[in-house]
């Protein structure tokens, strides 16, 4: 089945699960300028991270990276990660289950 979503018209703040109950899990998020999510973890999954527009401040398990709209990154989900907004910005992410032989 092909499923086709508007993404600005996704609103939900700051997070906006694109496709609820499908995998992998795609979702939204849009920061004000210095809003954070805390530090958390998604055990079990590789996450993808596209930087639609702004710029973040990119923790994972403490080591700060800086990303621009137009980069990605790849990373392991059972790293502690916390975005902090420079300015608004919205990115989307996509959570994949690890394959079995990845664990």
């Amino acid at each position: 089945m092909t499923r086709i979503e508007h993404l600005p018209g996704l609103d939900a703040a700051p997070h906006a699960n694109v496709f609820p109950e499908h995998e992998p899990k795609t979702v939204k998020l849009a920061l004000d300028a210095g809003e954070r999510v805390p530090e958390h973890d998604h055990p079990e999954r590789e996450i993808v991270l596209y930087l639609i527009d702004g710029a973040l401040r990119l923790a994972l398990d403490g080591e700060p990276h800086a990303l621009e709209a137009g980069d990605v990154v790849r990373f392991d989900g059972d790293q502690d990660i916390s975005p902090v907004a420079e300015v608004p910005s919205t990115a989307l992410l996509v959570l994949a289950r690890r394959s079995p032989e990845e664990y």
